[in-house]
């Protein structure tokens, strides 16, 4: 038994090593780096303790990119749950084609986000003339040309066109959750329901619903996370937009350290981001863990 245990860690001691040092390793590094003063390409180790998160915490860039940041977040969050999850129960109707609908829904997910945000920056083109070949062109040949924008380089409209690129990956994803969701619930609950006088919304309602909650919260989680460090698509879509209008803590921190030189700075918003994503990973595992005890 003693052996078997110690055949064990070891075949499981590089990828520890690995780990530690990877991962965790480089996120003590990144934690130092930004409590010191390194503002140029040769490293400067002075301690100046919290001064760079501090300073970050006045600078308007970073304020604009953390207000982005919320609203795509909770944009992105209930477009992407509430169209995934409005797309599995209309698939869970025993639609003809069904495999079909479900690879186009689920096509998305096999393309980048680099390659999304390019394709919509061509959709959401505002040029006019031989460039406009995108969602105003199209609006105006429809009789719709009141609703013509200049979508992501409109300051008021900003992140917010991002989000309609992210929502158009993702949903399709939130919708393979829930229809997996759905159809693991048992059919003598329907059946006890519909003999009890439940109509379908009703069925939705006290049934299905309730029952999706893990599969709504590991939604929630999974897109969480992905909104909080989104880059890509930022980056390949928009870049920072007109008056930073589409600019988050990624891309800062992108310019910042690799075109400002500014390391410390740079190392203080990636912990800064790293703290935003383990507020909302950390608390799931708990409750997954102390789930997994009480079963």
């Amino acid at each position: 038994m003693k052996i078997d245990r110690i055949v064990a860690i070891l075949f499981i001691l590089p990828s520890l090593i690995l780990v530690g040092i990877f991962i965790y390793g480089f996120i003590g590094w990144t934690g130092w780096v930004s409590m010191v003063n390194w503002r140029d390409v040769f490293p400067d180790f002075t301690f100046v303790g919290l001064r760079n998160y501090s300073r970050l915490f006045q600078h308007f860039r970073f304020i604009i990119s953390m207000k982005n940041t919320l609203i795509f977040t909770i944009l992105f969050l209930i477009a992407s749950i509430g169209i995934g999850l409005l797309l599995a129960i209309l698939l869970d109707r025993k639609v003809r084609f069904e495999g079909f609908f479900r690879t186009v829904y689920l096509f998305p997910m096999a393309v980048s986000f680099v390659v999304t945000g390019v394709v919509w920056r061509w959709i959401l083109n505002p040029g006019t003339g031989g460039e406009s070949v995108g969602l105003n062109w199209l609006l105006e040949k429809v009789g719709l040309g009141f609703l013509k924008s200049g979508w992501y380089t409109d300051p008021n409209i900003g992140i917010k066109a991002v989000v309609i690129a992210a929502v158009w990956q993702m949903s399709g994803y939130v919708m393979a959750l829930y229809l997996s969701g759905i159809r693991s619930i048992p059919t003598e609950l329907y059946e006890a329901a519909q003999l009890d006088g439940a109509n379908v919304f009703q069925l939705y309602r006290y049934i299905v619903l309730p029952l999706l909650r893990p599969v709504t919260l590991s939604a929630v989680i999974i897109l969480g996370h992905i909104s909080l460090k989104i880059f890509d698509l930022v980056f390949a879509m928009t870049g920072s937009g007109i008056g930073f209008s589409c600019d988050v803590p990624a891309l800062f921190m992108y310019d910042t350290t690799f075109r400002g030189n500014y390391f410390s700075q740079g190392a203080a918003i990636a912990m800064i981001l790293l703290l935003c994503v383990a507020a909302l990973i950390v608390p799931y595992l708990v409750y997954s863990i102390r789930s997994e005890v009480r079963r």
